[in-house]
């Protein structure tokens, strides 16, 4: 078939043809946006779910449809070796140029400047990227303690107050927000709560891995009262069947059922792989309608790119015993799994495994879904362990 035509899109974060089975939490975040621009309260939105479920999906969709409403967006998504005041200081900057060149007064605009070079200096920031070129002095004594947690607040209450003079509103939308330090975390956190207290025009709408609601919670106990925690998981069986049917028909052409079944049932309907099947499949089948002999030949093809893409790049990040460590986990069926019985698999000690548990969930490649258990944050990993690692170390 013709690959030009070919609906569907395997990329990281990118959109699929047709957005189905997420209509609760868009519904949810419209709903945010809608509150917060008539100066209610409304719980921030933080997504959480395993890689390739389709996180960042949903937060671009969200940053379009904050754009739509009129909010001015900042978008970023977080490093592990880079600092979040490092990361936001350029958008935020940004930001505040954008306000000042709206009609109003310019008093909080001004402010929200002063407060952005003390935030800056006290937290010593020295990013060349940073080029500011502003002849205003800094705001003493706010935002200026080089404590994160003290500052970051100060300059997003500075900025919303500003945009509120504008007639406008702010939404954050943060990606891989597990890779914040505690501190960091901590900050966002109180910021959107004095959001909340003083009815600010800014949202944050963030996206992480399962463990993110527990980082939240461990940073401030009252983080499940600010936020909601969504969990994006597998597609329901008929949303998926549609995800894989209704790009093929709007083409023009036709898949078997048996066909749609069959992706089902190897992709166990995550979202990124039912894109990288259905792009496979439509481009190995000689016409309509795609059948299953051409899933199958598109599984084999599928496999090898996942391999050398999505699960490789993971996979090199890995030191050899937390390859062992993994690959051990793997052997034992599917998650989650319980440290004491990879442990043993091992011929080891579970305290030997503290240092390499604790990396594991640094790099997001596991999380702990309940107390001394782990579970992989990418789907079908242990499968590619197993291919990858025919024995066990």
């Amino acid at each position: 078939m013709n690959p030009i035509k070919n609906p569907f899109s395997p990329g990281a974060g990118s959109k699929p043809p047709e957005l189905v089975g997420r209509e609760p939490v868009i519904e949810a975040a419209r709903v945010l946006l809608a509150r917060i621009q008539a100066g209610r309260s409304e719980k921030s939105i933080m997504l959480t779910g395993l890689r390739g479920v389709g996180k960042t999906v949903l937060l671009n969709e969200m940053q379009h449809m904050a754009e739509e409403a009129g909010y001015q967006t900042v978008y970023l998504e977080a490093h592990e070796d880079k600092s979040l005041a490092a990361m936001l200081a350029p958008p935020l900057r940004q930001l505040l140029y954008r306000l000042d060149r709206m009609e109003g007064a310019k008093e909080k605009i001004r402010r929200g400047f002063a407060v952005m070079r003390s935030f800056i200096g006290g937290l010593q920031l020295t990013i060349e990227e940073i080029k500011f070129g502003l002849d205003i002095e800094p705001e003493r004594g706010t935002a200026d303690s080089g404590d994160i947690e003290y500052d970051l607040p100060d300059l997003l209450v500075a900025i919303a107050e500003a945009a509120r003079d504008r007639g406008t509103a702010v939404a954050l939308l943060i990606d891989e927000l597990q890779y914040l330090k505690g501190k960091e975390l901590s900050a966002l956190i109180m910021a959107m709560h004095r959001m909340q207290q003083r009815q600010l025009p800014m949202v944050l709408v963030g996206a992480g891995l399962p463990l993110l609601p527990r980082l939240a919670g461990e940073s401030k106990s009252y983080a499940e009262r600010l936020f909601a925690f969504p969990v994006i998981g597998p597609l329901e069986h008929d949303d998926a069947r549609r995800a894989i049917r209704g790009p093929v028909i709007s083409e023009g052409e036709a898949i078997a059922a048996d066909a749609i079944e069959e992706i089902l049932r190897v992709t166990h309907r995550y979202p990124y792989f039912l894109q990288e099947w259905g792009y496979q499949s439509w481009n190995l089948a000689d016409a309509s309608p795609i059948e299953l002999t051409d899933v199958k030949r598109a599984t084999e093809t599928s496999v090898g790119r996942l391999d050398e893409n999505f699960f490789r790049v993971r996979f090199d990040r890995l030191a050899e015993g937390e390859k062992a460590m993994l690959r051990a986990a793997a052997e034992l069926g599917d998650g989650p799994y319980r440290t004491g019985d990879i442990a043993e698999a091992m011929g080891l000690k579970v305290s030997s495994l503290g240092p390499r548990r604790a990396n594991l969930i640094q790099k997001g490649m596991v999380y702990s879904p309940a107390h001394g258990e782990l579970a992989f944050t990418v789907p079908l990993f242990d499968k590619f362990l197993l291919r990858v690692m025919p024995e066990v170390s």
